[in-house]
């Protein structure tokens, strides 16, 4: 190893000293995520492979995977990217691939791709006090070189990232072999220099052990001198989850563990130096006339079925001695995901891994970005939950939204501006499930954004249509090369045969201008950038500032080792996160003296924002008004595609029009007329106040449904009835109604708005 390893060394002690001490919060969950690579969306049970074995025909055996799913929930519009890079980007950090880095399988994103300033999986969850680790394919941090590599760039390895307990690859051609020599490995065994080690690839420690044997998993010491690297990585993730199992019973400190496996991506044909790599198979008949290819692809899938069956039974019995009293599979989310769509190959022909979708891995079709995703989490997802276990869902779940559901269940913070949204409140049934409008992608042949049923597609692709004719003179399948926008309903037509763009040309361009605006035109390489308000230069936060001064904002410079990847200063963009902080002890004031527009914008501290002269504020994703922060209206606008998100010891007042969903766990304050052009939903903790002097109007217009709860506060000097809030539709009721000195009040409701009857002083 050359010297950059010592580069290492400070910054894992660093984590690890840093880390905070067991939370005692038992109700949250641990979270086992296996991840495999390149595995077509009609690879399990549920998806085809069932129904195959039902037909008699020949089908892959995954008999773990199909007991996760009969035990919890398969989501049959789970989505992932078209190739591996930007997927393990996008799953850690919750940006998609307009935003994030790693927009492509670019030969340097080893170098490059995560940033110290991009949240992950890990960082989260670490910071909320769960033991992590990682096992498998990780793509970032290290060079390609077999024998010595080296670390190319501190800032993406999964040890800066939280993630305690690694073994890994740290650039993604050297997992293009199961049999590589060495393999990362954190924290380094006593003794060893540095805080990340090199370890061989070997299989001596888990030879005749007293793991459970599966018959595709004995232990045999005819193994190859370099084993393969998932078996390997299987094992450690089983130790962890003993451990954890162990632990949590007595500390309740939760753990996240991610198998991120290898298999079964190509080389296809190294299962077979395994000693009885087809036993599952080998006396199929069906299986004997497949080719090659097919039977090692499955013997793959098999074998890697039985590491996650010998995991999940170490939920049920964490320290191995056949009592099952110590189970902690039942507070336990498990999650099984694909990278991406299934590559061309026999496989896809003979056991339709694809499941009969269009197009395959690296493609924009429903073949290259829609993947298996199942979920089990038995103390919530039950037969008398709203997700009944046992069945399929077509809920839309991207990958970029596990590092906000896991944030929620852990009780941690949401990363600022990120594409996911949490589904927690539809995993537990409790809270509300926010609304996300569409999800996008990129691929070599295009880009798309598919909301609802709805699916746009800019770019290339190839159609095949049948062969013509009867018998012998049957024509062959042709192909044709179809390029433009086209539009496709997947619920109609989930194979993307029938182009219905001409017949809703409004949606059409609805849909492409939404698609441009989340950057999928970009370049490799960019991302968004990260921003801090400073003020004006040598005063950070100086009071009263504009918004719209360069001067003011932070520079966003991205470097390591001498190359410059990303360059960011001038006034705000579209592409920043932006966040306006005062931690001093004084309140003061951000103008925003010109239009601002942003990808996300969190306001807090002692802080105020102020809208003036009709001036607007933009979050694209997001406006985050968090403990401290104020924003204040004067005839302003706010807008976003997604929410303004009010969070306790936040102030939003003020008068204006607000074009977002509104979630206020903290205080709103109307002081004159406030239009929400979407849904209000306000917590039990929150507030409302309503000022009613002046106003001939109704002073809380809401256009969509306002879900009511919490505590309203009527500032009058007038008496009589007066309406408060008007919507759509109202649910729910304000739990507690009073006037500015207390006085009690009545609420009246209608399906339409709520009323108040003033007694006056």
């Amino acid at each position: 190893m050359k010297s950059s390893l010592a580069l290492i060394a400070l910054s894992f002690v660093l984590t690890l000293s840093l880390a905070p001490k067991a939370d005692a919060k038992a109700d949250r969950p641990n979270i086992l995520y296996f991840y495999v690579d390149d595995m077509g969306w009609g690879s399990i049970g549920p998806n085809g492979q069932a129904e195959r074995r039902a037909k008699g025909l020949p089908y892959v055996r995954t008999p773990n995977l199909d007991r996760l799913a009969d035990q919890g929930i398969n989501f049959r519009r789970g989505y992932g990217c078209h190739v591996c890079s930007p997927a393990r980007s996008s799953q850690q950090t919750g940006f998609h691939q307009g935003h994030t880095f790693a927009d492509r399988n670019d030969p340097d994103n080893a170098k490059k791709a995560m940033r110290a300033d991009d949240i992950t999986m890990g960082d989260a969850l670490s910071k909320a006090g769960y033991v992590t680790g990682y096992w498998g394919k990780w793509g970032y941090g290290g060079s390609k070189d077999k024998q010595n590599p080296t670390i190319d760039n501190v800032q993406t390895l999964p040890t800066s990232h939280g993630y305690q307990h690694v073994l890994a690859e740290l650039h993604h051609v050297r997992a293009h072999t199961f049999f590589q020599p060495t393999l990362w490995h954190a924290p380094a065994p006593r003794g060893a220099v540095g805080g990340l080690h090199l370890i061989p690839n070997s299989m001596a420690k888990y030879r005749n052990t007293k793991y459970p044997a599966t018959p595709a998993l004995q232990n045999h010491a005819k193994y190859p001198a370099t084993a393969y690297c998932d078996d390997l990585y299987s094992f450690h993730a089983l130790d962890f989850v003993r451990k954890g199992g162990q632990n949590y019973n007595k500390t309740r400190q939760p753990f996240f563990g991610l198998l991120a496996v290898q298999i079964p991506h190509a080389p296809f044909g190294e299962i077979a130096k395994l000693p009885d790599w087809d036993k599952e198979y080998r006396n199929d008949p069906k299986f004997k006339s497949l080719a090659a290819q097919t039977r090692q692809w499955a013997a793959m899938v098999t074998r890697i079925d039985a590491h996650f069956g010998n995991i999940m039974d170490a939920l049920e019995d964490p320290n191995n001695d056949g009592d099952k009293s110590d189970s902690i599979a039942d507070n336990t989310l498990v999650i099984f995901q694909s990278d991406n769509g299934g590559p061309r190959g026999a496989n896809n022909g003979e056991l339709d891994a694809n499941g009969g979708l269009s197009g395959n891995k690296g493609s924009i079709q429903e073949g290259g970005i829609r993947v298996p995703l199942v979920m089990r989490w038995p103390a919530k997802i039950t037969a008398k939950s709203k997700l009944k276990a046992g069945t399929n869902t077509d809920m839309v779940v991207d990958v970029t939204d596990l590092l906000p559901t896991f944030c929620e269940l852990a009780g941690a913070p949401t990363p600022l501006g990120i594409d996911g949204v949490s589904i927690a409140p539809t995993l537990s049934g409790e809270g509300h499930q926010r609304h996300r409008e569409f999800i996008i992608h990129e691929a070599g042949n295009g880009k798309s954004i598919i909301r609802g049923k709805y699916k746009l597609v800019r770019g290339n692709a190839k159609t095949t249509a049948p062969g013509k004719g009867k018998g012998t003179k049957k024509k062959k399948k042709t192909t044709r090369q179809v390029s433009g926008t086209r539009l496709y309903d997947l619920e109609a037509d989930h194979a993307e045969k029938n182009n219905i763009a001409s017949k809703h040309p409004d949606l059409v361009k609805e849909l492409d201008e939404l698609l441009t605006g989340e950057r999928v035109d970009e370049p490799k390489g960019f991302a968004n950038t990260y921003h801090n308000w400073t003020g004006a230069p040598g005063t950070p936060g100086k009071d009263g500032a504009g918004t719209s001064k360069a001067e003011n904002w932070s520079d966003y410079v991205y470097a390591n080792a001498g190359i410059t990847y990303t360059t960011d200063k001038g006034a705000p963009q579209l592409s920043w996160v932006a966040r306006i902080s005062n931690e001093g002890g004084s309140r003061k004031t951000a103008n925003i003296d010109d239009n601002l527009e942003v990808l996300a914008l969190e306001i807090s501290g002692t802080q105020t924002v102020a809208l003036k002269n009709y001036k607007s504020i933009t979050g694209r994703n997001e406006i985050r008004i968090a403990s401290g922060g104020t924003v204040t209206l004067k005839a302003g606008r706010v807008s976003s595609l997604r929410w303004v998100d009010v969070q306790p010891g936040g102030i939003l007042s003020g008068s204006g029009l607000i074009k977002a969903t509104v979630y206020n766990n903290g205080t709103v304050t109307s002081s004159d007329v406030l239009k929400i052009h979407s849904d209000y939903h306000q917590s039990p903790k929150a507030m409302l106040n309503v000022n009613l002097d002046g106003n001939r109007d109704t002073p809380v217009l809401v256009k969509g449904n306002a879900t009511l709860s919490g505590k309203l506060i009527v500032n009058s000097e007038s008496v009589g009835t007066h309406t408060i809030l008007a919507a759509n539709k109202i649910i729910g009721k304000f739990s507690s109604a009073v006037s500015a000195d207390g006085t009690p009040l009545k609420v009246k409701y209608t399906p339409t708005s709520a009323t108040v009857n003033f007694p006056g002083k």
